[in-house]
């Protein structure tokens, strides 16, 4: 009788997971959990496998859209891009971007790459210590302790002299910070702090809880902006007994239009998570119109559950497709999906230098199994892989022959591109792009590109491991 039940539950989810319509690879994982591990496999499946958002968190976002949609059409119609003189070859992509995730691409900025951590909190200090009006900072990790406790410091001084300060924070990420002394000091001079998607066990059957608020936006006085791929944590004291080293991180420091474009992210997802109507947060002074004041054209690309889950990949893969000579890719962890891997091989067979770079040791075990399954094919297609040896590389980099590059939170992986919200931009100039190049390169003095010939001759073992891995890819 119960195995009746159990297999009529197997294959009402696997009906389930068919009529999804998702990738062939994510739903034939998903069957394979569903079947080949009895009473685990369906209870994974009910709490993991579908994008809830929770009921009230939906309507906000559908409440959301309206107003945003409206802003973003005054946005757009406030500047005009000259493609002829950005490049027309990058039109194309800023296009599908702009249909897709909503957000037009904005001239006159003067974006800074900072790829040092200690200069990042430096500089995010002194704007902070600066401000007038408004912080708003989005992280997915704050981390209490060294350099971020000096910028917890910052706030509650800014709040004190009257600026209205507001952090937003995965309740996940972040939980050791939300339930510390220094929030709690931060709360009690008037520091707003928000946790994003909240978890519990009461939750689980209605907001699948590993949906995640990866990005970090930073946005001073709706004047100058941060974001890139370092979470709020001094990288001397962040895992320690992870055994990968130091997190290696950079940023960007914006100026110009693009950064109302950061703006209307963070109070978009500020929105979502608390009782504030728009039109208030608008009028808040975080968000205003900016002057050109450089000439790097520039796209935010927020992504996640709340937008259609392809998205992001497609941009990067068009990405992919427009290289002509040379593809540089950093990435923390590194597991494509078959669209991804094609667009990749067929560079490299193309003649296009192709290199990525990833970190010789991370963080998760089966992530790094999956990733190497992959290896192969893609060295034997003409990809170089590289592996830094310098602590963990959590750069999130693209740059394109040396004309266009995307930068920010997003990983090439499927929980990157299906379930986390995520921040990045394209930024279609030379000039940046040569710089943020010149950090690969750097990366790439410290790394060790794979030969073919050793790799093919890895353990037999370790090639079971990673084909197993791979086979649960769809759903890393």
């Amino acid at each position: 009788m119960l195995f009746g039940l159990h297999l009529a539950l197997q294959f009402v989810l696997a009906f389930r997971v068919i009529m999804r319509r998702r990738s062939v690879g994510e739903s034939l994982a998903w069957i394979l959990v569903i079947f080949v591990f009895p009473l685990v496999g369906p209870l994974v499946y009910l709490l993991m496998g579908e994008l809830r958002l929770g009921s009230r968190r939906a309507k906000r976002f559908v409440e959301l859209f309206p107003p945003i949609g409206a802003w973003l059409e005054e946005l757009d119609e406030r500047f005009r891009v000259d493609w002829n003189q950005v490049g027309e070859e990058c039109e194309p992509l800023a296009r599908l971007a702009r249909l897709s995730l909503g957000l037009p691409t904005l001239p006159g900025n003067h974006v800074e790459l900072i790829g040092d951590w200690k200069t990042v909190f430096k500089r995010l200090i002194d704007d902070i210590d600066a401000a007038k009006k408004t912080c708003h900072l989005e992280f997915y990790i704050w981390q209490p302790g060294g350099m971020a406790a000096d910028v917890a410091a910052a706030l509650i001084r800014a709040r004190q002299r009257g600026v209205v300060c507001r952090v937003l924070v995965d309740a996940m990420g972040s939980r050791t910070f939300l339930r510390s002394n220094i929030a709690a000091q931060m709360r009690e001079v008037g520091v707003e702090i928000l946790a994003a998607l909240p978890g519990g066990l009461l939750r689980m059957p209605f907001v699948r809880f590993d949906l995640r608020m990866h990005r970090k936006i930073v946005v001073i006085d709706g004047r100058t902006a941060y974001t890139g791929s370092l979470n709020l944590v001094d990288p001397r004291y962040f895992k320690r007994d992870a055994d990968v080293g130091q997190w290696v991180d950079a940023m960007v420091r914006l100026e110009g239009p693009a950064v109302e474009s950061l703006a209307i992210t963070f109070l978009a997802d500020w929105y979502v998570e608390s009782e504030y109507e728009l039109e208030h947060l608008r009028n808040s002074g975080g968000a205003e119109p900016q002057p050109s004041v450089g000439e790097c054209a520039v796209q935010a690309l927020p992504s996640g559950p709340a937008f259609r889950t392809e998205s992001i990949e497609q941009i990067l893969i068009m990405a992919i497709y427009a290289a002509r000579r040379e593809l540089i890719l950093t990435t923390p962890y590194f597991v494509p999906s078959e669209a991804l891997r094609m667009a990749l091989e067929s560079a490299a067979r193309r003649g296009v230098k192709v290199i990525l770079i990833v970190p010789a040791k991370v963080d998760s075990l089966l992530v790094r199994y999956a990733s190497q399954a992959f290896q192969s094919d893609l060295l034997k297609a003409g990809v170089r892989i590289a592996k830094f040896d310098g602590g963990l590389l959590h750069t999130k980099s693209v740059t394109v022959d040396g004309k266009l590059s995307l930068f920010g939170s997003l990983n090439l992986d499927p929980r990157s591109f299906r379930l986390n919200f995520e921040i990045s931009l394209a930024l279609y100039d030379r000039e940046f792009t040569g710089q943020l190049r010149a950090l690969q390169q750097t990366y790439l003095d410290q790394s060790e590109l794979i030969n073919l010939d050793l790799w093919d001759a890895r353990p037999l073992r370790q090639r079971i491991a990673e084909n197993f891995a791979r086979l649960f890819g769809p759903l890393l």
